[in-house]
């Protein structure tokens, strides 16, 4: 007991609070690996120049479809890294001592609030951008996470925050973390950036969401608007540092002592690119997960990076080029899955000079779909997706969140028969979001007949009256997992073996056609007059 003590007593207290803030996240044991592998025997610390090469990003020839990626985007990875060590780890006499390292983690990735993440994460970018000499004009009043910070964001700086983001977030989920070099597939981020701009521009600043380019766009977006931006709109982007922190260090931990730890991209994109063939690209599957919180987060993630991409697949329920259009159709596909669904619907509508404009919205489901003829549902989100994204979760008023209803199997009169299609949001016949049976048109109206989702539009310049378009394309993405899917399949197993038993005839029913009651029925309506007796 005595030597217990003795020993407690030589610990520091800062040393001991530093290693039970860290325990409380779970990560002790992981820094002590960490360090253990990565620290000099001699110094008993770990080289500045090791820990900066562990959370080193770089691409070479960085790839994106939809967007003009920024000549200086590559040399703002390349000093990632090294901003990250400087600015949380503090390096003493022979490198990084174990409780530095302890407070750099805890600085990083201790819990607290979303709007202090928010703060940690704009200050890495900012001193990023400066270390890479490119301009950079938000000032932080103090060193602390909870400071007050003045300037603004262009959407430029906009767009190569996310997809800083974007790279943390792929090698925490990937856990890639090869040698060399290599070319990456960034995703298409558009519609964040313009959402970030008409959230937090001047209502006079003239953006044509339309038409525009990024790299084009001079608009100042205050860091207060874009903070208040990010918190209601894509909560779970601070998340992405700290997640990535986390997962270098393990990373080290579970290297073998004296190998050199490094974060460099190379990776084979072909599976991202075949992914975007579907009308759930990654840049629109990430923005999604930023929404998110746990199982559905990841669950949708898996649409956003490389090494998943081979298998989202398995997820797509129902495509209407590749099923076929039509309620039934579409039932026949998803039917049976009771898990949560995400619904594309991309569809071309006019404005008011005949233009021709292509939209994409969206629906959370936290159920499967059923036949009724009521609204249904526990929870829920609609989502304006493109050209500009943003997200409309539960009001809490009313739970009106879908209806889905297929035509009456029996010849029923109805004097007010009930809508055939699905909706989401409003009320029968005023639903906010509307498909019809034959999955053509999709009819979106105004919020203000729906009290279930929260106001907003779900594309540009909407206006008050009913939008009715023309549908391109639908799809259905299962959230539920690998055990939703298998209790679809075993459902569908079931219909099938039942419409196989139904189908079948029974071939002993027609063994002895003179005494069957067909064979009387078809003499009596041959010659009806005919006199029959009985047989004695």
């Amino acid at each position: 007991m005595g030597a217990s003590t003795s020993s407690e007593q030589t610990v520091p207290i800062e040393q001991r609070e530093a290693e039970t803030l860290a325990a409380s996240t779970g990560a002790l044991s992981t820094l002590q690996k960490c360090f253990s592998n990565l620290a000099d025997p001699h110094s008993a610390a770990i080289p500045f120049d090791s820990l900066q090469q562990c959370f080193r990003l770089s691409y070479e020839n960085p790839v994106c479809e939809g967007v003009a990626i920024p000549v200086s985007f590559p040399a703002v990875l390349d000093h990632f890294g090294s901003c990250i060590a400087e600015l949380f780890f503090v390096t003493e006499k022979g490198g990084v001592s174990w409780i530095e390292l302890v407070r750099g983690y805890n600085r990083c990735c201790a819990r607290k609030t979303l709007s202090m993440s928010v703060t940690t994460l704009l200050r890495v970018f900012s001193v990023t951008l400066k270390k890479a000499g490119l301009p950079c004009n938000l000032e932080f009043e103090t060193g602390d996470d909870d400071c007050k910070i003045s300037g603004w964001l262009m959407p430029v700086d906009v767009l190569m925050l996310l997809w800083m983001c974007w790279a943390m977030s792929w090698y925490s989920r990937t856990r890639e973390f090869p040698k060399e070099k290599g070319k990456s597939c960034l995703p298409d981020v558009k519609h964040i950036v313009l959402s970030a701009v008409e959230s937090c521009a001047e209502a006079d600043s003239g953006l044509n969401v339309w038409d525009c380019e990024l790299s084009g766009l001079e608009v100042q977006l205050p860091v207060g608007k874009f903070l208040t931006w990010v918190l209601k709109t894509v909560p779970s982007l601070p998340g992405c540092f700290t997640e990535f922190v986390y997962a270098v260090l393990k990373h080290s931990a579970s290297q073998e002592a004296g190998l050199e730890c490094s974060t460099s991209s190379a990776v084979d994109t072909s599976s991202t690119v075949a992914c975007s063939s579907n009308l759930l690209s990654p840049g629109i599957a990430w923005a999604i997960s930023l929404t998110l919180t746990g199982p559905l987060s990841e669950e949708i993630s898996r649409a956003c990076f490389p090494s998943d991409a081979n298998g989202i697949n398995n997820d797509l329920l129902y495509r209407s080029h590749l099923h076929g259009r039509g309620l039934n159709r579409f039932w026949s596909n998803v039917q049976g899955y009771q898990g949560s669904l995400l619904v594309l619907i991309s569809a071309t509508s006019e404005d008011d000079s005949a233009n021709k404009r292509n939209w994409i919205v969206g629906v959370l489901t936290h159920q499967g779909f059923e036949n009724r003829d009521l609204f249904y549902g526990s929870s829920g989100s609609l989502y304006a997706i493109s050209p500009v994204f943003h997200m409309y979760p539960p009001t809490g008023k009313e739970r009106n969140f879908v209806y889905s209803h297929l035509h009456p199997t029996g010849r029923v009169y109805e004097a007010k028969p009930k809508p055939v299609g699905i909706g989401f949001g409003g009320t029968l016949g005023n639903e906010r979001i509307y498909v019809d049976e034959d999955f053509s048109k999709v009819t979106i109206r105004h919020h203000a007949a729906d009290k279930t989702y929260q106001s907003g539009s779900l594309f540009p310049d909407q206006g008050f009256l009913p939008v009715e378009a023309l549908i391109t394309e639908v799809e259905i993405w299962g959230l539920g997992g690998r055990g939703a899917k298998d209790v679809q399949d075993s459902y569908k197993n079931r219909e099938q073996l039942f419409t196989e038993q139904r189908r079948k005839v029974d071939l002993k029913t027609f063994a002895n056609w003179e005494d069957s009651p067909e064979k009387m029925m078809m003499d009596m309506v041959s010659n009806p007059n005919a006199v029959r007796r009985e047989d004695r």
